[in-house]
């Protein structure tokens, strides 16, 4: 029988640390966008969806970049479904992510695992790990729940027995979301019904791609003549596949550079995909037909790609490719979710055995005929309507808690959304403030022991900031939830109407310099930043006048937290407005603990080189330093070292991705 059990998964890991304090204001830097002179012959579908309703901030979600690189052992919870055949292994603390599916009649793992859990700045939000499935959900890139918890429940599944639900609520587009996986006795394929709802009374754009991880020394197959292929260059091109320009790139160690082949799976044709060793074993992932997009994502063999897949693990680690399958053609196309709908799919992963060499359409014909064997087509559609009966039901025994920002909407719409119950006991201090709001009419008095909480900035909760008392607080939220919905102007008389009667004048200041950087006022934004800069360190000084490190007490994270993410805004802004002594100065008051992390080494380089002292700038380098927060396609390094000099970038700061970068 198929058994559901808990686990605990004990790996080196690096602690996830406090979430960014600051509101995260500016446009989202995302690197999948695409050159505007490849839109015009893109088909006319796809064309449509590329330039539906990209995500333009990360609002109401914050900034996840508070981890470092040292790693100690650490158990997490883990939630295990098994039958005779298939192990599967759940973090549903990671965002529900499957670590690992172990096929026990070969005693094979199908999946990369990573023998480390190692954050970098890879997803929407910042900190995503390497390694299993992630099921990926919100806008182009990997999920802002990429780290966070998911809630967790049995129910029963369609052959009998149990499935493992997850559910969560998407914040970036509000769409609740579920996640139910069931090994059918005997079965050597993992089920996995996906369905995502959209209670709202009007469209809403939605995306979903299902990523999967396998060791890079394979072949993979899709039923595919041709793909688009996006580098990071953000070029957008329609090639042949197997082989383009005059190499087969269904081999991932043949790329040399990182790069997205997204295969143009014929219509009618089954969807699949999968990654076979040299000896013909590996990994099959098929779907329902709604699920239409297959994906091949490389890291290269060039000294870039190599130097991410060592960052992302522990030395001696083999390195990996990705597999994927999502809504759309692309992963640059949002897909639109009718008002008040849903829009749901099976998938199924397991093991396929088949011959990996020769010519490519004798290649997918043998393959495609032993998943038929395995795993006939009608057997997949038969598993989906057997689920979607099951979808409503209602779970059973609590594995595992998520946030409660789901039951917080809940409570504001009544909205009934079976199968995927937010209760109110899932709410948490986060959600208290806003639940306040919602029966009071106005936020409590906030704790002014610790930075300014985040802010929901979606229409109804903007209109209740706008009906309530109009308190520094309450401004600087309006603020917020204003900017995000594109009324700039109006952002910024409220947070200078809040300024007036501000006990805390720098979180305010700050949403005022940040509008002056982006604005295109960058003597104002500096003059902004170092006065804001200046009241925070005057409110974290003790009465000796020097800088108060804290007592390592859980209050203490938060606040070393809003004075690093300030004190590196200050930095940029004032070296921007060529105020290098103003920048001086505020290095000079950060936390020591904050000036030797390598993002602040780093930016003590750039400091160093502004002043002219190029040589002890260069010294920076020599001694070497770790940018635990350095995001997927970041140049920086590069190119602060090219200003210093003529030398090769050494290979310990070459993360570049693309010829010619950096």
């Amino acid at each position: 029988m198929t058994t559901i059990r808990r686990e605990v998964l004990t790996l080196p890991a690096a602690p996830l640390g406090p979430d960014n304090p600051l509101p995260p204001l500016r446009p989202l830097d995302e690197a999948h966008r695409i050159d505007d002179r490849d839109r015009a012959g893109l088909p006319r579908d796809m064309a449509r969806q590329v330039g539906y309703e990209p995500l333009r901030s990360l609002l109401p979600v914050p900034v996840r970049d508070g981890y470092g690189r040292s790693r100690a052992p650490r158990g997490l919870d883990a939630l295990v479904i098994e039958n005779d055949r298939l192990r599967a292994t759940v973090l549903p603390g990671l965002g529900g992510r499957i670590a690992s599916l172990f096929h026990k009649p070969a005693e094979r793992e199908l999946l990369y695992v990573n023998p480390v859990f190692q954050p970098a700045d890879f997803a929407l939000n910042g900190a995503w790990f390497s390694g299993g499935i992630e099921w990926n959900i919100g806008a182009t890139g990997h999920t802002a729940l990429s780290c966070s918890p998911v809630h967790a429940a049995r129910v029963p599944a369609p052959d009998g027995g149990e499935m493992l639900r997850l559910w969560e609520w998407e914040r970036l587009r509000d769409l609740p979301f579920q996640v139910d996986l069931w090994l059918p006795e005997g079965s050597d394929f993992l089920r996995v019904g996906v369905r995502i709802r959209n209670p709202h009374e009007r469209p809403v754009p939605t995306y979903w791609w299902s990523n999967i991880a396998v060791p890079e020394d394979r072949r993979v197959l899709a039923p595919a003549d041709e793909a688009w292929h996006f580098g990071y260059e953000r070029r957008l091109r329609r090639v042949p596949v197997p082989s383009y320009d005059g190499v087969d790139r269904t081999y991932p160690l043949n790329s040399t550079y990182a790069a997205d082949w997204f295969y143009e799976v014929p219509d009618g044709r089954r969807r699949w995909i999968a990654a076979l060793d040299e000896d013909g074993h590996g990994l099959a992932q098929t779907s329902t037909d709604t699920l239409r997009g297959r994906k091949l994502f490389v890291w290269g063999t060039g000294p870039g790609g190599r130097r991410w897949q060592e960052w992302l693990t522990e030395p001696g680690t083999g390195g990996y490719c990705e597999i994927q399958a999502g809504l759309a053609r692309t992963q640059l196309e949002h897909v639109e979710l009718e008002a008040e709908s849903e829009v749901s799919w099976l998938e199924a992963y397991g093991p396929l055995d088949a011959e990996p060499g020769g010519a490519w359409h004798t290649v997918l014909r043998g393959a495609e005929e032993r998943l038929e064997t395995a795993l006939p087509r009608a057997e997949v559609d038969a598993a989906y309507a057997a689920w979607q009966p099951y979808a409503d039901a209602e779970p059973g025994e609590r594995l595992a808690t998520g946030s409660g920002w789901g039951a917080l909407e809940v409570l504001r719409t009544g909205w009934k959304l079976p199968g995927t119950p937010f209760e109110e006991s899932t709410l948490a201090d986060e959600q208290e403030p806003w639940l306040h709001l919602l029966r009071a009419g106005y936020l409590p008095e906030p704790d002014r022991h610790r930075p300014p909480g985040g802010t929901l900035v979606a229409r109804p909760w903007r209109d209740m900031l706008e009906t309530a008392p109009a308190t520094p607080d309450t401004e600087y939220h309006l603020g917020i939830a204003q900017w995000h919905a594109g009324d700039l102007a109006q952002a910024e008389r409220s947070w200078e109407r809040g300024l007036k009667d501000a006990a805390a004048r720098w979180p305010l200041l700050r949403c005022l310099a940040l509008a002056d950087r982006e604005g295109g006022h960058p003597e104002r934004a500096a003059d902004r930043y170092a006065e804001a800069y200046d009241d925070l360190c005057a409110r974290r000084r003790g009465e000796d006048g020097r800088w108060d490190e804290g007592d390592g007490g859980d209050d203490d994270g938060p606040w070393q937290a809003v004075t690093a993410a300030l004190g590196r805004e200050a930095i940029e802004a004032l070296l921007a407005a060529g105020r290098t002594a103003d920048a001086r100065a505020v290095w000079e008051r950060l936390p020591e603990v904050v000036r030797t992390r390598g993002r602040f080494r780093l930016a003590e380089a750039g400091l160093l080189h502004a002043e002219g002292r190029g040589a002890e700038a260069r010294a920076v380098y020599d001694e070497g330093f770790e940018v635990a927060d350095l995001r997927e396609g970041d140049e920086s390094i590069g190119r602060l070292w090219a200003r210093l000099t003529d030398e090769p970038l050494p290979a310990r700061h070459d993360f570049r991705m693309r010829p010619d970068g950096g």
